[in-house]
């Protein structure tokens, strides 16, 4: 009983050393085009959801209008292809100061 309650205070005391989280951070802002384009689509619905919330929360929007978030992600799309090596941000920047 004892070596059973020495291990499982040696396992708790190890525990923490041993699991380490990886923290992985991404600055969103330097994502160019050409990278958004080769992303899978399901990265890239997920990356469109991400700028339309920030962007969105910027302009102090408190709803989602499907239909429109469909048209604009076609459309920052098809201004990607010719654009490529332009950063999303700066291309998103650029349009909403438009408005």
């Amino acid at each position: 009983m004892k070596k059973l309650i020495f291990a499982m205070a040696l396992t708790g005391a190890l525990a923490p050393s041993l699991v380490q989280a990886q923290t992985v951070k991404i600055d969103m802002s330097k994502i160019t085009c050409g990278e958004a384009l080769a992303m899978p689509s399901d990265l890239q619905s997920d990356f469109a959801a991400f700028m339309s919330g920030f962007f969105s929360q910027k302009a102090g929007r408190t709803f989602i209008d499907v239909e429109l978030f469909q048209k604009n992600v076609a459309s920052v799309l098809s201004w990607c292809a010719s654009n490529k090596g332009e950063s999303v941000f700066a291309g998103l920047e650029r349009a909403s100061q438009q408005k």
